[in-house]
């Protein structure tokens, strides 16, 4: 039996497996330009993969936010450069990386976590908690909309 696992990203050959599922994802198939995709947050983001029978299927990054919800204060994290292999998908492996993700956003003290989802991937992040605000905007020359979910 198969058995996934989603752990901190631990070291350079991590990271790089992280970048690697991210080039995948978001360069080649989304195709999102490489100086739009990498960023300065990279270096010191808390870092995720998920690994299914030890081979990195997923990764994910935790920062500090900017950007609160409308009437919110307090810090907040943000999660961001969620990425599965297509043929993973559906695996349980997103919820896993985010529930990783947002434990740290809790171990953080954050009052909770703001993202960017793509507009197909809002009813993903709505199941999990997360609520819309503002409105759809282009990243990257893909639609988002702006989710939140305080803790």
């Amino acid at each position: 039996m198969s058995q996934m696992r989603v752990v901190p990203v631990e070291g350079p050959g991590d990271l790089a497996a992280a970048m690697a599922i991210r080039e995948v994802v978001f360069i080649e198939e989304a195709a999102i330009p490489l100086d739009i995709e990498r960023d300065d947050l990279d270096v010191t983001a808390f870092h995720v993969l998920a690994e299914l029978d030890g081979h990195a299927i997923g990764t994910g990054r935790l920062v500090k936010s900017d950007e609160v919800p409308p009437g919110k204060t307090g810090s907040w994290n943000r999660i961001g450069r969620m990425a599965v292999l297509a043929k993973h998908r559906k695996a349980g492996a997103g919820r896993a990386i985010l529930e990783l993700l947002e434990g740290r956003a809790r171990e953080n003290k954050a009052e909770g976590i703001v993202l960017h989802a793509q507009v197909h991937a809002q009813k993903f992040y709505e199941r999990l908690g997360y609520a819309p605000f503002g409105e759809v905007f282009e990243e990257a020359g893909i639609p988002h909309v702006r989710m939140w979910k305080r803790f």
